[in-house]
């Protein structure tokens, strides 16, 4: 069956001349972004309410953009000047980048990893006299805690937003060929928003081996899956099974 349409379960990529852009324009599809899941920061009477004292923590791990926002929110609802001495542990140069939104970057002590936390523990390691907070969502990563715990630092983890699930309302006479998942949380809500959903002609894209497991789970068909050997990304499995069901 031919490919004409995609549903991308995830906000639009604020980057010019993005991947999809030319996946559209390669492939001749049409390509929609509407996120599945958001997210909500909790409140600062809320994050008191379990027991975090920002004065108290002299580094921070930030694992995603969402979580500087809210740190910084936070801070800023509890009257907390973040102090000019305080280490930043950033995921990635993505990371690390965005947080020139809240402070002078070469004022500061920023350590960045290099894409997975596995690769950014070598050098918490080496700071075992701080004490970390980790600001994060309801949704965190089970490694995150192990691996902190494995390196034996003093850390706290705080909830500071969370994922909810979106309205979908809008979608429920539209038709895609494709839907693309990268999360568990995108496909809990399709069964939130629609809980008769049947696949039929609607192929399924999954990035990750936690989404493949829930799409299973879910009684859904993962016609295509990423990342493999040879289709790192989602744009790459996507453009090569298009390729193959549109030469038909």
């Amino acid at each position: 069956m031919k490919v004409k349409t995609i549903l991308i379960s995830q906000p639009e990529p604020k980057v010019e001349n993005s991947p999809y852009s030319e996946l559209e324009e390669k492939q001749k599809v049409k390509i929609d972004f509407i996120p599945f899941i958001h997210v909500e920061g909790v409140s600062s009477k809320n994050v008191r309410q379990q027991k975090i004292d920002l004065t108290q923590y002299t580094a921070i791990i930030l694992t995603s953009r969402n979580a500087v926002d809210h740190f910084f929110r936070i801070a800023e609802e509890m009257r907390y000047k973040v102090p000019d001495t305080l280490k930043y542990f950033c995921l990635s140069e993505a990371v690390a980048y965005y947080l020139q939104k809240y402070v002078v970057y070469r004022k500061r002590k920023i350590y960045v990893g290099k894409r997975t936390f596995a690769e950014l523990s070598p050098t918490i390691k080496k700071y075992k006299g701080e004490k970390f907070l980790l600001p994060s969502s309801d949704m965190l990563k089970p490694d995150i805690p192990k691996e902190l715990n494995k390196l034996g630092v003093d850390w706290t983890k705080g909830i500071f937003y969370r994922t909810v699930v979106s309205d979908l309302s809008h979608l429920e006479k539209v038709f895609y060929d494709i839907v693309v998942f990268f999360s568990p949380s995108g496909i809990k809500s399709l069964f939130e928003n629609f809980p008769d959903f049947k696949q039929n002609n609607t192929r399924i894209a999954v990035f990750g081996n936690s989404t493949i497991k829930a799409a299973k789970e879910h009684g859904l068909v993962a016609n295509i899956k990423a990342p493999t050997p040879e289709t790192p990304s989602m744009t790459m499995a996507l453009e090569k099974y298009i390729k193959e069901q549109n030469k038909k």
